[in-house]
């Protein structure tokens, strides 16, 4: 039987890199595809479906309000409309005009990544704040003015010179300004899906393929009235609310927003040191695999380091081997099955000249990958 890669002619890939959009996202579990497979069954009231799936979430989390939307980025861009207009039928409507509304975001320099254009697709405006060195209480003070909608946040906020996201908060609310909160990722420890509300942030935003849903599902949680106002800015809005929004392209089916509840409420609940525990398990046999490949160095490897391995790192002397990363990595992508591996120190397709290592990680890789990334490498390498 002809696969659907060979009748497409696209290379299946083995990914060790991660929860990556460009790669899918994530694969749901197969309890959590049992219950988006229900959902075919029959057809449902969106509405409906949405307004009963937020709830759940609500409560799984302890925050006031939350809404399943088509991705992070789509959640910061309904909530930065919700910003922006308020409560305002015809300021809805308005959108992506924002005439005569306060459409200023103020971000800093520090926190700065690809993704923070999101918050101008509803008409809004990134006021950049702070310097290469650092970010102070008064650049942020000197930057809010009566067109700052909100205070835009990337979590963690650990880069070195930024401001905490505690002081961000005092300030923007003292000002009665609220802060969003970009946390994609931040899903583990579970806490994290609460913690940014539960500290002051008004509207906080996911990526749900990080709790094992998949690619294009997202969620927004927050302030009651602010993720109300985003609802209406959403799809759902523009097909149940009579809401004029600009948020109608970035629909979800009714099996993604099934898929978000299953998988948020199995992550809620996963033993996650047994999870762990089985990725040590990989690790040290994918190593055991390599150990005598010459001019190479083995490790365990943690996103954030200290925390459990997630992942084996491997270190080249490049000058010895005669390959750097960026070429052995690129090998790797060229066979069949493709295979991506993940750097820790740069953008996966974008390696800095000399990178000398890479990450082989666990979470996203099938089981028994890392046994035809062991034969590959060895293959890479010329060791018999």
């Amino acid at each position: 039987m002809v696969s659907i890669y060979d009748e497409l002619g696209v290379k299946p890939v083995l990914n060790a890199q991660g929860n990556r959009t460009l790669l899918g996202g994530s694969t749901p579990s197969p309890a959590v595809q049992e219950l988006m497979d229900a959902m075919g069954e029959y057809y449902v009231d969106l509405g409906e479906l949405m307004d009963a799936v937020a709830v759940k979430i609500s409560e799984m989390l302890g925050v006031e309000r939350s809404l399943v939307t088509s991705g992070c980025s789509a959640a910061l861009a309904v909530g930065a409309a919700a910003c922006m207009t308020g409560d305002d039928a015809a300021k809805i409507k308005q959108v992506p005009d924002v005439t005569g509304m306060p459409n200023e975001f103020i971000i800093q320099k520090q926190l700065r990544v690809r993704y923070d254009r999101c918050m101008t697709i509803p008409g809004g405006k990134l006021v950049e704040i702070g310097n290469e060195r650092q970010t102070t209480v008064g650049d942020l003070e000197a930057a809010i003015g009566p067109n700052t909608a909100a205070v835009h946040y990337l979590a963690p906020g650990t880069q070195p010179g930024a401001l905490p996201i505690e002081e961000v908060i005092r300030v923007a609310h003292s000002h009665h300004i609220p802060v969003i909160v970009d946390a994609a990722g931040q899903v583990y420890p579970t806490d994290l899906l609460s913690k940014y509300v539960q500290m002051g942030a008004d509207l906080v935003a996911y990526g749900a393929k990080y709790f094992g849903s998949v690619n294009s599902s997202g969620i927004l949680t927050g302030r009651a009235d602010l993720v109300d106002i985003a609802r209406k800015h959403s799809f759902i809005g523009f097909e149940s609310g009579g809401s004029d929004s600009f948020g109608r392209p970035m629909k979800v089916d009714r099996q993604e927003v099934v898929g978000v509840y299953a998988a948020l409420r199995e992550w809620l609940t996963t033993n996650h040191e047994d999870r762990f525990e089985a990725y040590e398990v990989r690790i040290a046999a994918l190593k055991l695999n390599l150990e005598d490949v010459p001019h190479i160095e083995l490790s365990r490897h943690s996103t954030p380091p200290g925390g459990p391995a997630e992942g084996l790192l491997v270190q080249l002397d490049f000058q010895a081997l005669g390959k750097t990363a960026i070429d052995v990595v690129n090998e790797l992508r060229a066979g069949n099955p493709s295979i991506w591996v993940r750097s820790p120190n740069a953008r996966p397709d974008d390696y800095p000249e000399g990178q000398n290592s890479f990450v082989i990680r666990m979470p996203t890789l099938k089981e028994g990958g890392e046994k035809i990334i062991a034969q590959r490498l060895r293959e890479i390498l010329a060791v018999a």
